[in-house]
């Protein structure tokens, strides 16, 4: 029988140095993980490449996968894991932030969503039980309970509706997900399960909501309803006003976030897990993070610049390609141009982990973080 276990190993101030255990591998945290959103990284990169990238967990998105191929026919070949070629943890979004980006195509009941697919219209239901379903016929590693991320701003009546909703959704969740995990053909029988605390940006709500899912008694929390809008103070607010809520002896899981400089300060509020698709999706416009902070390669000072996007960097492209060679793909459209950028990118966010790993290991977080994190905002 296998068992969770999240091992926290040390702390400096509210910053967490932990291991996080799994059927699928061990997860050094603080992590990023990488949004895979269908299976694949935008931008041509490989599961095998992700190993290169020091990768540690993939993120594949529940909505995008159960439409296309439909999360049956990856059952039926075998699983995510087997059918992208990734043996390590995978977290599978519930589909319920796109779900509810759909504002014209669907509608909110106590029993889910009705809305309709935004590539071709067709007319779907997701509620709890079936988002848990799609996710344990993928059998990722973590599985996200189906929630409601309302629109930031909402009046504070709207926001305590939806997290009283989110809450009941929780609770058919965790029951599903336990009656899926005990049937002898389930692919994951040991899928984990995360809660998500919402509730806007009003500090009491969130408050009341996180002890309210705390009690759950669930593999790991979430924060969520994030990075959609309000300012960067509003966000560590809220992460400050929730923190001393959520279970300590469980991973902490802020979803969507974000800039490096998000994640070192919110790092320093207590938080274990991220992920974005900021450092692929950039990446693909030519905006590479560097040490000395962010470069945009289309800039015409690059074309005869023969040395690599990081001089401190060892990702493959830095070690085989210089700022010039990736300035001429951009301008001439080659794809190669988006797989080298987004393989530096991620590599950087994932070195940025690891840096972060090892302050907190020896106890110089502090000094770490006055150092970047207002260097690595800067554009250069």
């Amino acid at each position: 029988m296998f068992y969770i276990m999240y091992e926290l190993i040390k702390k400096e101030g509210k910053a967490r140095r932990g291991v996080f255990t799994t059927v699928h591998g061990t997860v050094q945290t603080p992590a990023f993980m990488n949004v895979g959103t269908a299976a694949a990284i935008k931008g041509g990169i490989s599961s095998y490449d992700l190993v290169e990238l020091k990768c540690q967990v993939e993120l594949c998105n529940t909505y995008h996968l159960h439409l296309r191929p439909g999360d049956r026919i990856i059952r039926e070949l075998g699983g995510l894991h087997r059918f992208m070629g990734w043996e390590r943890p995978i977290l599978t979004d519930s589909g319920g932030f796109q779900v509810f980006s759909l504002s014209k195509l669907r509608q909110i009941r106590e029993e889910g969503v009705y809305f309709s697919s935004h590539i071709d219209g067709a007319k779907i239901f997701m509620g709890p039980e079936e988002s848990m379903q799609i996710q344990s016929n993928l059998g990722s590693t973590i599985a996200m309970a189906f929630d409601e991320c309302v629109e930031n701003p909402s009046t504070l009546e709207y926001a305590e509706q939806s997290c009283a909703r989110t809450t009941r959704w929780l609770y058919r969740c965790k029951e599903e997900m336990e009656r899926l995990n005990s049937l002898p053909d389930t692919i994951n029988r040991h899928q984990l399960l995360f809660g998500i605390n919402q509730g806007c940006i009003y500090d009491e709500l969130r408050i009341r909501h996180m002890q309210d899912i705390a009690g759950l008694e669930l593999d790991g929390y979430a924060i969520g309803g994030l990075a959609v809008g309000e300012t960067a103070a509003e966000m560590y607010r809220i992460i400050d006003s929730v923190e001393p809520y959520m279970p300590q002896d469980k991973p902490r899981y802020l979803m969507g976030v974000g800039t490096p400089a998000n994640i070192i300060e919110s790092v320093a509020r207590g938080v274990d897990l991220f992920d974005c698709v900021m450092p692929s999706r950039n990446a693909r416009h030519a905006h590479l993070n560097t040490w000395s902070g962010t470069r945009n390669l289309m800039n015409a000072k690059y074309t005869r610049d023969d040395r690599p996007v990081d001089e401190e960097c060892g990702c493959p492209t830095c070690r085989r390609h210089s700022r010039a060679y990736l300035h001429h793909l951009f301008k001439a459209n080659e794809m190669l141009a988006m797989r080298l950028a987004v393989m530096h990118n991620l590599y950087f966010y994932n070195t940025l982990m690891e840096k972060i790993r090892e302050a907190l290991d020896n106890g110089t977080f502090g000094q770490f973080r006055e150092t970047y994190s207002e260097k690595l905002a800067i554009r250069i």
